[in-house]
């Protein structure tokens, strides 16, 4: 049934990450390539939607009115815009506003900013030789004369789909965590302070670990909706596990096995990620998600 995937792939990827790969090498490791990229721009996401969440609802809950205002109307208008829509917008931010690969936007020391994406610094591979010339760890990107040289690089594909995943989540998120703050009774925080904790000691210490138990059921079902909501990436061209999957599907005309293969893949990603998320519960909050 799954015969096909050794089959030669017949077709390059655009993007690959860390693997190699050539259109001769067999279907697999092309979707291999796909499930890489799902994970490659699903993972950043999760963890930035997770901080930025935490600031949206602390931003909600402080005591500034211009703040609890902005966080707001960023959560609300986030939220009610359908991810698709996010996902074009800014995407053509991206190739609109961006200044060409050869005038790139310098945003810190090794950080490079253009229409042929972001560039950062990259570990170099140590050999006998860099050890003997005393070459640096790190490979820095510089502005040449047409793109930035060197390190490396993430697509303009890759960052629209990674900031508009990381943005949409983030709003769902910071009403998942404003909600589990909120649960928590308010005496806890004061005898925290009357202690003498800070603000943010009473909130790291005491408020959340008592939030957790009704903020990770909810966050779960934010990271399993992300990993899925990440198959939209195929409206930019990024080359995730769908895009890969389509491709091999047109070309060897297996049409059920390579929608099955990637059901399963994302199957076992949601799986993955309920898993931990209740272990995270169990250990510390006490319940199950």
């Amino acid at each position: 049934m799954l015969d096909f995937l050794l089959q030669p792939a017949g077709f390059e990827i655009g993007e690959t990450g860390l693997l190699v790969f050539e259109a001769a090498q067999p279907l697999w490791k092309a979707l291999l390539v796909g499930l890489g990229n799902t994970l490659r721009v699903s993972l950043p996401a999760l963890l930035a939607a997770t901080l930025l969440g935490l600031l949206l609802a602390l931003g909600r809950r402080g005591p500034s009115l211009p703040l609890r205002r902005l966080s707001g109307f960023v959560v609300e208008a986030v939220r009610n815009v359908p991810l698709l829509v996010q996902l074009l917008m800014w995407y053509f931010v991206v190739i609109e506003w961006l200044p060409d690969s050869g005038a790139a936007w310098q945003l810190a020391d090794g950080l490079w900013l253009s229409k042929g994406g972001l560039a950062f610094p990259w570990p170099t591979a140590w050999t006998a030789e860099t050890d003997r010339l005393g070459a640096g760890l790190w490979q820095w990107p510089e502005q040449g004369t047409f793109n930035v040289m060197g390190g490396a690089a993430v697509t303009p594909e890759y960052l629209a789909v990674a900031w508009s995943l990381t943005l949409y989540t983030a709003a769902f998120l910071a009403e998942v965590i404003r909600g589990g703050l909120e649960a928590v009774p308010a005496s806890l925080a004061e005898a925290a302070s009357t202690l003498g904790a800070t603000r943010l000691q009473a909130l790291w210490r005491v408020v959340l670990p008592q939030a957790w138990r009704t903020i990770v059921p909810a966050a779960t079902n934010q990271y399993v909706n992300l990993i899925k909501n990440s198959s939209l990436a195929v409206a930019v061209g990024y080359p995730d596990l769908v895009s890969v999957g389509n491709t091999a599907l047109n070309q060897s005309g297996r049409t059920l096995e390579c929608l099955l293969v990637m059901a399963l893949c994302y199957l076992a990603l949601s799986g993955l990620a309920s898993g931990l998320m209740n272990a995270f519960n169990r250990r510390h909050a006490g319940g199950t998600a």
